[in-house]
């Protein structure tokens, strides 16, 4: 799974993560694999926005539904103090 953050207006790419350069994986007890995978990368992503000065964001899952990998990469994101 991957994540990232664009400036519409600019067409650039701001920050972005993926589940393959996320180090380590969050154990939570009610996620496992790869939505535990994608919790971290989405906890990732909220870190390094964060450093860039952004807090605040618009969630577009790319025609997916949001469940699952989507759901846990929102949740780890919210977590890692994004606001959606």
């Amino acid at each position: 799974m991957e994540g990232q953050l664009v400036d519409d207006d600019r067409g650039a790419t701001l920050v972005g993560v993926s589940t393959l350069t996320v180090e380590g994986e969050v154990e939570l007890e009610d996620l496992s694999g790869k939505q535990a995978a994608s919790f971290a990368a989405g906890k990732a992503l909220a870190e390094k926005a964060k450093a860039a000065g952004i807090e605040s964001i618009v969630f577009d899952r790319g025609g997916y539904r949001y469940h699952g990998r989507v759901k846990a990469f929102a949740d780890g994101a919210r977590a890692g103090g994004l606001k959606f």
